[in-house]
């Protein structure tokens, strides 16, 4: 039996543990992404472990999510972002390059590569042959550092794409058709490769717009071959020395299988609240909308933006709409200019605003109180869009476009205009001004951080103690995501390397008294939560484990976690448990004293946890592989790194 393409990936970069579904695997970890809202973290916590130089092949520290700068917090970090990156021999893309995962497409990922990310859309670099996945920041740290990648081996999930996609149709449709099959679990505990003939009519940006999201199905990663398609990509942005075969072997065997026949989709959109909440368009039409919103690393290419300028060319904009360009890179931004694109945009009414994420992660753009928002971006949790009352659909370019003109959700079938064609250019503008080379070794050692007044250190964590008496401060439903653990957007990101101001809106979306009860009783022991399943969905946002634990979480109780959210509890020292019979949630209350005595003996011998909830026995269990008992031991992954050396 021959190999797919993730089998491939995984036995090239395998230094521990076996291939076997579920079982722990340590990775080598080629290349890294930080972003500027946990890339902070990340270099502090670089600093705290002593790193003095990266040891990966590539990594970049990209600044795209906080680049609106009402005051000095933002400027002041991102000079330190820069200081860091010259001193560990990373590099820096400045503000107003883009967003990092087109940006690092464009030039640095590597087919064959593995690529890790403080981000959860790093997954967006699976398009390239690459094994790209989005992991806690302490995780990518350590991966600087040089040090493995731990994860549960992933089941293999083929999807066989075959036909080609009809007009008014995108790539968009095709990642929302497999969430509507599937929903925001469907992906948990998977790494979803695509083959089949249908991927010849797939250009590496729409492979690109399909893996995106597939965070969004809760997936460890999605993998593209790397094929001539990917060689025409890497040949236009005069990398074609960086392109290698990878594709899967004509025996090649799944352990799941699906089947999407492209020339059968149709417009597709999810509804609020939700990227799993997916029907066809025609089934929402006439809906007045607000804003319609093109850009976001979901959609993040020049067809993107241009096929939207040939929609609504020679058209105005319907009264009341904010038409919003986000524009994903700088390189992309130049030929959208240089081809009369932008020009078209702006003609018709359209607020152009600067490369980076903007909007998709509540920096800007916020839609009006109770007014429907279309936007081609891969998330829509209540209240990321920075309105806590928003009501964001999800859709393509050709959906937003069309909606755009109308003023209303419109299926862009309807629109008595022909098709139009959008084609990248022959010859990108290939653009590195912004792209900061890492500095020789030598010269590294004579930077020192630049640290601004809103920088903290990251406080010192004890470790597990032997017993656990403490109440339940929450109780949560199903598919909580981090958004509503711990928000984006421009009130609350500049607090990103502050971990006491930030913790302050901890669980505000859910409870907005949560803070205040909390800090009360977190030198009596702390408190715990509960909630249901797949909880920690979305971003990899390490404060949404750091900032609950900083308020004195020390127990979750859940019915299933998002992979990322379950390794960054972990990683600082909050117990992640689950419930052996999920209807004994049903039975707790806030407020209800959970009691787990004798813990280290417990977890040390095995994964069945006895507790006492309410007066009840409540049979519990944990996931942690023996490498993870010791860090939960220890109080966290930090601590387990100096109690080592």
């Amino acid at each position: 039996m021959g190999s797919n393409v993730t089998q491939k990936l995984i036995r090239d970069h395998l230094v521990s543990g076996e291939m076997i579904p579920s079982e722990e695997i340590g990775l080598r970890i080629d290349q890294t992404l930080t972003q500027d809202a946990t890339g902070t973290m990340v270099m502090l916590e670089l600093e705290a472990m002593g790193v003095e130089r990266a040891k990966t092949e590539a990594s970049a520290q990209y600044v795209d999510h906080n680049i609106i700068q009402s005051d000095s917090k933002n400027p002041d970090d991102h000079l330190f972002l820069q200081s860091a990156t010259r001193k560990f021999g990373l590099y820096f893309s400045r503000p107003g390059n883009g967003v990092s995962h087109p940006v690092h497409m464009q030039r640095l990922a590597k087919p064959g590569k593995t690529l890790l990310g403080s981000d959860s859309h790093t997954c967006a670099n699976g398009c390239m042959g690459m094994l790209a996945m989005g992991a806690g920041g302490i995780d990518v740290a350590m991966a600087i550092a040089g040090l493995p990648f731990y994860v549960k081996m992933p089941r293999i999930w083929g999807i066989k794409l075959t036909g080609e996609l009809p007009e008014w149709v995108s790539a968009k449709d095709v990642i929302l058709e497999l969430l509507r099959r599937y929903d925001v679990k469907g992906g948990v505990g998977k790494v979803i490769e695509y083959y089949g003939p249908g991927l010849q009519h797939l250009s590496a940006m729409d492979r690109h717009v399909i893996a995106n999201m597939g965070a969004e199905l809760g997936a460890t990663g999605t993998v593209f071959p790397s094929d001539e398609v990917i060689q025409d990509f890497l040949i236009r942005q005069q990398r074609e020395n960086d392109w290698v075969e990878l594709i899967a072997d004509p025996d090649a065997d799944y352990d799941l299988y699906d089947e999407i026949n492209l020339s059968e989709l149709e417009p597709l959109i999810a509804k609020p609240s939700s990227p799993g909440n997916v029907v066809p368009v025609r089934e929402v039409v006439g809906r007045p909308i607000y804003q319609s919103y093109i850009g976001s690393s979901a959609n993040p290419g020049y067809r993107d933006y241009a096929i939207v300028a040939e929609i609504v060319k020679g058209k105005q904009i319907a009264d009341g709409v904010s038409f919003d360009i986000n524009p994903s890179s700088r390189q992309i931004l130049t030929d959208l200019v240089k081809h009369g694109h932008i020009t078209n945009l702006i003609s018709v009414g359209a607020r152009l605003h600067q490369a980076g994420c903007n909007g998709c992660i509540g920096m800007g753009q916020a839609p009006a109180t109770g007014r429907n928002s279309l936007r081609t971006t891969p998330r829509n949790f209540p209240g990321r869009s920075g309105t806590r009352e928003d009501s964001v659909y999800l859709c393509s370019p050709e959906t937003a476009a069309a909606s755009a003109i109308t003023g209303k959700i419109t299926d862009p079938r309807t629109l008595n205009i022909t098709y139009p064609q959008a084609y990248e250019p022959e010859y990108p503008s290939i653009d590195v001004d912004l792209l900061d080379t890492p500095l020789s070794a030598e010269e590294a050692k004579t930077v020192q951080l630049v640290k601004g007044p809103n920088i903290a250190s990251i406080p010192t964590m004890d470790e597990l103690a032997d017993s656990i008496h403490v109440p339940i401060l929450l109780k949560m439903g199903d598919n909580i995501s981090t958004d509503e653990i711990l928000a984006g957007g421009s009130r609350v990101l500049p607090y990103r390397s502050n971990l006491p101001e930030i913790s302050k809106f901890t669980f505000e979306i859910i409870d907005d008294s949560y803070y205040e009860q909390a800090i009360k009783i977190r030198d009596q022991g702390g408190h715990g939560i509960i909630a249901g399943y797949n909880y920690g969905q979305g971003s990899s946002r390490e404060h949404a484990a750091l900032a609950p634990r900083y308020l004195g979480l020390r127990v979750a109780i859940v019915k299933d976690f998002a992979r990322i959210h379950w390794q960054n509890l972990v990683n600082f020292g909050v117990l992640p448990l689950t419930f052996r019979q999920p209807e004994d949630y049903e039975q707790l209350m806030p407020g209800d004293l959970i009691q787990i005595d004798h813990i280290r003996e417990q977890l040390r011998k095995g994964n069945q946890i006895e507790a006492i909830i309410a007066g009840k026995a409540i049979q519990l269990q944990h996931l942690l592989s023996p490498r993870q008992v010791e860090i939960m031991l220890a109080g966290g992954l930090i601590n387990w790194v100096k109690n080592k050396q």
